[in-house]
């Protein structure tokens, strides 16, 4: 079984995604990591020195050989990866898997992103908490369609992680 955790930047995939692999003793796979062991440098400096494109390539590369992986896995998907190229559809198309959408408000993820975007290459160039919000309003309204096929939508606002981990096992 193969659960992929998608969402918004700062929706906290990484944090609930090792919270429930541990729970349910599964092997736990960060997608940005697997890109930085590949590539043997961070997202921030590849986004630097190849753009977005290149690293969407990447993207779509290491999420194949998390779907040639046989495991029973967690999964914590890049923002982005369910909205570019076939990557949905493949994830979609997985036997014994489950894709679960880290709902997180506007208001929710800007006061998580904005005191850390400097290591977020998307946004580590927007200055203000304005520019922030409108940015993310932007991209949440192209990327819902995206995020709202996954199977199971939970709603992070106000919830610690361990909620929201006891949440999902509830609905497995």
């Amino acid at each position: 079984m193969k659960i992929f955790l998608t969402g918004y930047m700062g929706s906290g995939k990484s944090v609930v995604g090792k919270m429930l692999a541990k729970k349910l003793n599964y092997k736990y796979v960060d997608l940005d990591d697997q890109i930085e062991v590949m590539q043997g440098k961070s997202i921030n400096a590849i986004f630097e020195e190849k753009g977005e494109l290149y690293f969407r390539k990447l993207e779509s590369q290491a999420l194949d050989d998390i779907l040639e992986n046989n495991s029973n896995m967690i999964i914590s998907l890049g923002g982005g990866t369910p909205c570019y190229g076939n990557n949905l559809e493949r994830i979609s198309a997985q036997k014994d898997s489950l894709s679960i959408y880290l709902k997180a408000s506007v208001e929710t993820l800007l006061n998580r992103l904005f005191p850390e975007k400097i290591h977020r290459p998307v946004i580590s160039h927007l200055e203000t908490r304005e520019a922030l919000e409108e940015f993310i309003r932007k991209h949440l309204f192209e990327r819902a369609y995206y995020y709202n096929q996954s199977d199971l939508n939970v709603t992070v606002d106000d919830k610690k992680p361990e909620t929201i981990v006891a949440q999902i096992i509830e609905k497995l």
